[in-house]
């Protein structure tokens, strides 16, 4: 082999099995290389004599190679699988798992044309803000605009987070909580190294950053893409931790620091609240803080920043149907108290009213305030958490201020969290003072007069559980029974743990085997809770799952569930937003699905909270387009409700029905949220259409589109692919409509192939070379299952495969596809793909040959600063070319969409094995011919300079085509063919009713 100064940095070489790009640095002893598809991390040094020409080599024309009609199908699509380097701008599409929706594609194309990225995305719940940020993510990195990335989110959703990232594009995200983090740092080799500077992809837990010094850290060590997730909780108004994370993503946002991209994630961007709104696209740039968004030029300057759709926007978009839930049926479920369980109530809020009105300093008043009202909804939950909370040490009563106690208690009460999350909100605030913690079930001696009354109202709400005595309870069981026999798997949203323990216990009892039921409260891990859920939805048969708020997001369940119940109504609007949207969001497959409200109708108490906040959040959301959340939370309107109960409220003993309406604090309270609440929705959905789509012409989306389909191939090129595929190779696919996939046999595989599936025939295969045990998904033993199982989108279960061109088992398929059609000395069973084919058929008239070729560009991008070295990039791109040959004999190249439709011609008359390796020698030997050659050259500069147009078109500034800094980034853009292009096929295709007899004067 040539001296290694001949392999000039930016070179594709080919050793050790995979392609190289060759970096500076090498010698005439050793090249230095990176993967083309690999970590970008890893360097290798390789030898000169190992090191040769990247490619397939030429198909050579041997007795018995040309194989049948569908080789050149399955190897084109097995060559775009195997690619991990897109040529298009939009290279991460060749790398993720999941095909967007086109109107997902909107936030990237936006994205393309900034510098940095500072982007706020305030989708709708359940149109795929996830898939939309993480896009862009994965993008930047794919085109070396960044080197890592972090999403920063609620410690609920980091499971989550890490499993979009690892299932749908490919990462490998760490998770940092405050359980990982000395691990992740122990892992790393040089002490001084940041966790942040070591993992190329982390999802960080807000609980993580708490801590001051960690905060520092993050600071110093951000990575070069931040995603935060719920960003409207960093700026509002509400605690310190939350003034905390606003102070700490301002840094992050300083571009005098860094130019950091920046991503920020919420459904609910409108607060209600113009300055948090001012405060958060203040983050994307300090100059959006001082608009007015009800004048058209400053809307113009914050459409370029912010995208906000609702599903009215992209139900359809260019002419691509999103298949959301056409209806959601909202149904109430109205009870009544039994008269025991009324008695109780009313004695429960005697006894409350009581020790709130009682003396007592501040401290200790706003104890019993806060104990009170919290007792009170566990009263009116259920009798377990009636129960469990007057069994429970009062986690207000271990406040030591009466500024702490509101804290807690506000929380505990109202449902509201400094960073909303629904973490640990489903514990019971518990009810005994603290003295009594000690010895909470002790009787008589010891304990105080009110630990002993609360002692024996737990004795009475023990006597009250089951559906005899439980008019609650009882309707759920009607409820969640109608909708079983309706064909909708509910999901039952408790308050507390308790209660949804209760309730399941229950449910159990009632259903028998008609259904499957299991509860998932916060006393599971985060990942333990996606685990149990797929434990229940795996059985066979109907399914209802009982969970608390810790489900309510982060959890997607629309699969298979479509009927949500709320069973303890919550008194922060928001979170029956999220419940619903766990069933009505994105790849529900019914076309309605259902919300069922439970509450009584004695204490007022619930059907007041619905109306005043929860219907009231609807008919905004409804008549305005614009879901804002409640003004300060509904703090106002809650605590005159509180007060109306605890201070001014009075019935005669034994009368529990209460009235609100009559009380002046509440109505004033009332009226000034309801009239705040509107004008801040009025305000909003005035500016709303305005960031739609931002002024992208459909048709730049669309031509972008257009070329990304005819790369990457259409998604039902997979599915064909693999059955095809697997049918060749003796495994024949078995269909299944039913559970929307196939499965296949995988011991008549190839060996090399099934092992690269992951199957072997005895456990000692099953351990990596050097004796290390391979990874668990690796390890299926002959024992276990051997069937290959597929379905046609995500989710899928454990051990299954999506019908993706990034799942393991297709990109595994692929590559054995490509390795045996090279590989000659292959029994002629394996190898269902050949670089040379002859067919006869009537789709033509003359002679015409087929070229499969792979081209290779040097994709040449801006630095991120005027300063810094132009990033290179290889890129490759599979085409088909084709010529017919006329009378004389003279070669007619055939335009794309003809040749693309050789691709599926049949044949229609058996050829000859002499005559098809007489075509085949013929058709290899012309490939030496100069106007062939000059040809694929002039293709080859043809498709740089499409490529070139296209991601200058895609990075032009929107609305500021001429600003100097984008302008001059899309010029230096530039992109040139990487050497000859590499022929992996030829084939032959003869017309069928001249192919009888020769034909004179020419081919046919």
């Amino acid at each position: 082999m040539s001296a290694t100064t001949d392999w000039a940095p930016g070179t594709l070489v080919r050793a050790r099995d995979r392609d190289w790009v060759v970096l500076p640095g090498s010698t005439e002893d050793l090249v230095l290389a990176q993967p083309l598809d690999g970590d970008r991390e890893f360097v290798a040094a390789l030898f000169p004599d190992e090191v040769r020409e990247p490619g397939f080599g030429r198909p050579r024309a041997l007795p018995g190679e040309a194989g049948d009609f569908a080789s050149a199908s399955l190897l084109r699509t097995a060559l775009r699988i195997a690619s991990t380097a897109g040529a298009g701008p939009f290279r991460s599409l060749n790398a993720v798992a999941v095909e967007p929706r086109r109107y997902q594609l909107v936030p990237l194309m936006m994205a393309l044309r900034m510098d940095p990225v500072r982007l706020l995305i305030g989708d709708d719940v359940g149109i795929g803000k996830t898939v939309e940020s993480a896009l862009i993510a994965k993008e930047l990195m794919e085109q070396g605009s960044a080197r890592n990335m972090t999403v920063l989110c609620s410690p609920s959703l980091a499971e989550q987070w890490q499993r979009e990232l690892r299932d749908k594009f490919g990462m490998a995200p760490e998770l940092v909580l405050p359980s990982t983090a000395a691990r992740l740092q122990k892992a790393i080799d040089d002490p001084h190294r940041s966790i942040f500077d070591h993992y190329p992809v982390t999802v960080v837990s807000t609980d993580f950053i708490k801590q001051d010094e960690r905060r520092d850290a993050f600071r110093r060590h951000c990575p070069d893409v931040l995603i935060v997730d719920e960003a409207h909780t960093c700026v509002g108004t509400g605690g310190n931790e939350q003034q905390k994370r606003y102070e700490l993503l301002s840094a992050l946002a300083d571009r005098t620091e860094r130019d950091r991209h920046l991503i920020l994630v919420t459904a609910t961007p409108h607060s209600g609240d113009p300055q948090a709104f001012a405060k958060l696209t203040g983050l994307l740039d300090p100059s959006l803080r001082t608009l007015d968004t009800t004048r058209s030029a400053d809307r113009d300057k914050l459409a370029r920043h912010f995208v906000q759709r609702r599903r009215h926007d992209i139900k359809r978009y260019l002419d691509q149907d999103t298949p959301f839930p056409e209806d959601r049926d909202t149904q109430d479920a109205l009870y009544r108290l039994d008269a025991d369980y009324a008695r109780f109530v009313a004695d429960i809020l005697a006894h409350t009213r009581q020790q709130v009105r009682g003396p007592g300093g501040d401290h200790h008043q706003r104890m019993s305030w806060w104990t009170a009202l919290t007792l009170l909804r566990c009263v009116l939950s259920s009798p377990a958490a009636a129960a469990a909370t007057l069994r429970a040490r009062s986690l207000i009563a271990a406040t030591r201020t009466p500024a702490e106690a509101d804290r807690l208690g506000r929380a505990a009460a109202f449902e509201l969290a400094d960073d909303e999350t629904a973490e640990g909100m489903d514990v019971v605030p518990g009810s005994l003072p603290g003295e009594d913690a000690a010895t909470p079930g002790a009787p008589g001696r010891g304990r105080t007069s009110e630990a002993r009354a609360l002692a024996g109202f737990a004795d009475r709400a023990d006597a009250l559980a089951g559906p005899a005595t439980d008019a609650k309870l009882r309707i759920l069981v009607d409820r969640v029974k109608r909708q079983l026999v309706d064909g909708y798997d509910p999901i039952v949203f408790c308050h507390y743990i308790p209660t949804a323990e209760y309730v399941a216990r229950y449910l159990k009892e009632e259903l028998g085997r008609s259904a499957s039921v299991e509860a998932v409260t916060g006393t599971l891990h985060p990942d333990a809770r996606q685990a149990r859920v797929d434990e229940l939805t795996a059985r066979r048969g109907r399914h209802v799952l009982v969970a608390t708020d810790c489900l309510s997001e982060g959890v997607n369940l629309q699969e298979h569930f479509g009927a949500v119940i709320h069973y303890d109504l919550s008194w922060n609007p928001t979170r029956h937003l999220q419940r619903a949207g766990r069933v009505d969001r994105f790849g529900q497959p019914r076309r309605r699905v259902r919300e069922i409200t439970v509450y009584d109708t004695d204490t007022g108490i619930d059907g007041l909270v619905l109306k005043v906040l929860i219907q009231k959040h609807k008919d905004i959301a409804d008549q305005t387009g614009v879901a804002v959340l409640v003004p300060d939370q509904g703090r106002g309107v809650l605590e005159a409700l509180a007060s109306a109960l605890l201070l001014r409220g009075g019935q005669p003993e034994g009368q529990l029905t209460l009235d609100f309406e009559d009380d002046p604090d509440f109505g004033r309270a009332r009226e000034a949220l309801h009239k705040e609440w509107e004008s801040a929705a009025e305000r909003e959905s005035k500016v709303l259409t305005k960031f739609a789509h931002i002024g992208l012409r459909p048709e730049e989306v669309e031509a972008e589109l257009d070329a990304l389909r005819q790369a990457l191939g259409d998604p039902g090129d997979i599915a064909t692919f693999t059955r095809e595929s697997l049918a060749q190779l003796g495994a024949q696919p078995i269909g299944d409509a039913r559970d929307r996939g196939f499965k296949a046999p995988v011991d008549p595989l190839p060996t090399g192939l099934k092992h690269a599936l992951g199957f072997f025939e005895d456990a000692d295969q099953t351990a990596a070379p050097g004796g290390a045990a391979r990874a668990k998904a690796k390890g299926r033993a002959k024992t276990a299952a051997r069937d290959l199982v597929f379905r046609e989108d995500f989710p899928v279960a454990r051990g299954e495969h999506a019908l993706s061109r990034t799942d393991p088992a297709v990109r595994a398929l692929a590559r054995y596809l490509l390795d045996a059609a090279v590989d000659t000395g292959l029994p002629p069973e394996d190898r269902p793909a050949r670089r040379l084919g002859v067919i006869r058929t009537r789709a033509v008239d003359r002679r015409t040959v087929l070229l499969l070729a792979r081209y290779r560009f040097r994709l040449t991008l801006p630095g991120r600063t005027a300063s810094d070295d132009p990033r290179v990039l290889i890129a490759d791109d599979a085409q088909v070319l084709a010529w017919r040959t006329g009378d004389d004999g003279d070669r007619t190249w055939l335009p794309d969409e003809e040749t693309a439709a050789l691709l599926t011609a049949t044949p229609d008359l058996n050829t000859l094995p002499a005559l098809r390796d007489q075509q085949a020698a013929r058709a290899a030997a012309e490939l030496d011919d100069d106007e062939i050659n000059d040809h694929l050259r002039a293709r080859g500069q043809l498709l740089a300079d499409r490529l070139r147009e296209a991601h200058q078109r895609v990075r032009e500034a929107a609305g500021q085509r001429g600003r100097e800094r984008g302008a001059a980034a899309v010029r230096r853009i530039d992109v040139q063919p990487s050497g000859d292009p590499d022929l992996l096929g030829v084939y032959v295709y003869l017309s069928a009713p001249a192919a009888q007899r020769p034909a004179s004067g020419g081919d046919r």
